[in-house]
């Protein structure tokens, strides 16, 4: 049982009695450092400010602690990632598919809504399918991609050229930095 006592305990913030070091350089909540002193004598400090003393950095020598309120230290840092998680974007595949004998105006509808998704940041696949004897034309596929590719070329960089797989033919563009 004692080790899974141990374990439980290294999870726990360091924070208050769970400072164990025996000298710490302690910082006020202003920013001000008070010096370098051993863990109990901050923690008077932080008691009398009715505030916790919180192990910002335990690589430094000695480390180093501060006097804040953990409780709202710590729900400021999960709104930080909060806010991280919001801005970030993952980047879809979005696929655009059509057949090698398209006509002109819904090959331009493809080629509109492949530069939509790009300046969206996401990749497009672009695919040729094939139906039937219509395998025996990948040279027509191949330069319906590559007229594609050309099309988008200032919103978009091939990732991946064209290249069969099974009954259809694709290729990857990714948006431009």
């Amino acid at each position: 049982m004692p080790v899974i006592e141990k374990r439980r305990s290294r999870d726990l913030p360091q924070i208050n009695e769970r400072i164990r070091f025996p000298k710490i350089r302690v910082i006020d909540t202003d920013g001000a450092q008070l010096g370098i002193m051993t863990p109990q004598d901050a923690l008077v400090r932080a008691d009398e400010k009715e505030l916790d003393l919180v192990l910002v950095s335990d690589k430094a020598d000695p480390p180093v602690c501060r006097i804040m309120d953990y409780g709202k230290f710590k729900f400021e840092q999960e709104k930080k990632a909060r806010e991280a998680r919001k801005k970030q974007h993952t980047a879809d595949v979005k696929e655009v598919k059509m057949r090698y004998k398209i006509e002109d105006h819904d090959y331009n509808v493809r080629v509109n809504q492949a530069k939509r998704f790009l300046k969206d940041g996401d990749k497009v696949k672009a695919t040729v399918m094939f139906r039937g004897r219509e395998i025996q034309h990948t040279d027509l596929a191949e330069i319906l991609l590559k007229r594609m590719a050309t099309d988008l070329e200032a919103v978009a960089e091939v990732q991946q050229y064209p290249k069969k797989e099974g009954r259809n033919m694709m290729m990857l563009l990714s948006p431009k930095k």
